[in-house]
């Protein structure tokens, strides 16, 4: 069948068309749950920040220009979402109220795939010792597949920031990981 492009069902949903919309928010509903998920580690919390990023683009859709992809463009307002929850969050949590690490529906990355069970939970415990700003980069670059450019775009940053965050990021996941595993 034939799927229509983000860009049509954006102008669709603009002219008032509800199934148009409807589209859009089922095709990313699922990543963009998961990727909250991964920010967050709390299934309510998640869904909560999904559904104030669906609201967000709604009533920004007509600033959408087209200049770079929806889904950028989409995960962007979610990136600054997931900063506002922690921002709002983090007065009121200690240190050692770290949630427990919920379970990420892995049939959306690939990259879990090929590992057990237990190896894909022991990467999400590892990725939530990461601060923010480096959890965000490995989020954007594995599991959404992003290049340098589109990280650049959607965090607001250098390209060569973007980098230094992702090595820096995978040096200390490394580090976790041969913890658990030599």
């Amino acid at each position: 069948m034939f799927e229509r492009s983000d860009e049509t069902l954006v102008k669709q949903a603009l002219n008032g068309k509800k199934s148009a919309w409807i589209t859009l928010v089922k095709r990313y509903e699922k990543h963009l749950f998961n990727y909250t998920l991964r920010m967050v580690s709390n299934r309510e919390d998640a869904m909560d920040l999904m559904q104030d990023v669906f609201v967000a683009v709604f009533r920004n859709l007509s600033s959408f220009r087209g200049d770079s992809p929806f889904k950028g463009w989409l995960f962007k307002i979610a990136h600054y979402r997931c900063i506002e929850f922690y921002r709002r969050k983090k007065p009121m949590q200690s240190l050692d109220d770290t949630p427990e690490q919920e379970e990420v529906d892995d049939s959306t990355c690939p990259e879990f795939n090929f590992s057990s069970g237990q190896q894909a939970q022991d990467i999400q415990k590892a990725l939530q010792h990461l601060p923010f700003n480096q959890k965000i980069v490995v989020e954007l670059k594995f599991f959404q597949h992003a290049t340098f450019e589109d990280i650049s775009y959607q965090l607001g940053i250098s390209i060569n920031t973007a980098k230094s965050r992702l090595y820096s990021a995978l040096d200390k996941l490394k580090d976790h990981l041969e913890l658990d595993y030599v």
